[in-house]
């Protein structure tokens, strides 16, 4: 599938996670964040989700609900998250078809390309932000930058 840009309509979804399942049809009228990423517990993915922990308040003040979505199963997930003392909500995109719904798939590796998408209250993308090769990652500023720039709730 293509990619997808800002303005489009977001590929509804149900996975599984570390809080049970998650619909992102269930969340109109909220604005969430969908934080793809490679794999849990790898260096780069681990810097991520521990600064999420480590800047508890400020994500908290988001006023967003915030999930990341990789290919590891909900196991790996819950691993991560107790190895790490994570509080951000993980999802187990486990086929990639997800990833795949959001362009983002990297067949090859089998993983999701590092990739934040801001879905707004009436379920369109409001933003997205990829980060060449999945080195880097958005942090709470920088969410907290694209989320500040959407226009207020209607």
């Amino acid at each position: 599938m293509a990619s997808l840009n800002v303005g489009d309509p977001a590929p509804d979804f149900e996975l599984k996670g570390t809080n049970g399942p998650f619909k992102l049809s269930a969340h109109r009228g909220e604005r969430i964040v969908l934080l793809f990423y490679p794999g849990d517990d790898t260096t780069v993915c681990t810097k991520q989700f521990c600064s999420y922990r480590d800047n508890e308040a400020d994500m908290a003040s988001l006023n967003a609900k915030v999930v990341g979505i990789s290919t590891g199963d909900v196991a790996a997930k819950e691993a991560f998250v107790a190895k790490h003392g994570l509080k951000t909500e993980l999802l187990a995109d486990v086929d990639g078809a997800v990833a795949e719904q959001y362009g983002i798939f990297a067949k090859r590796l089998k993983m999701a390309k590092r990739t934040v998408f801001i879905i707004d209250e009436q379920g369109r993308i409001a933003h997205k932000h990829g980060n060449l090769l999945s080195l880097t990652f958005d942090d709470v500023a920088d969410l907290k930058a694209a989320l500040d720039k959407l226009p207020a709730a209607a």
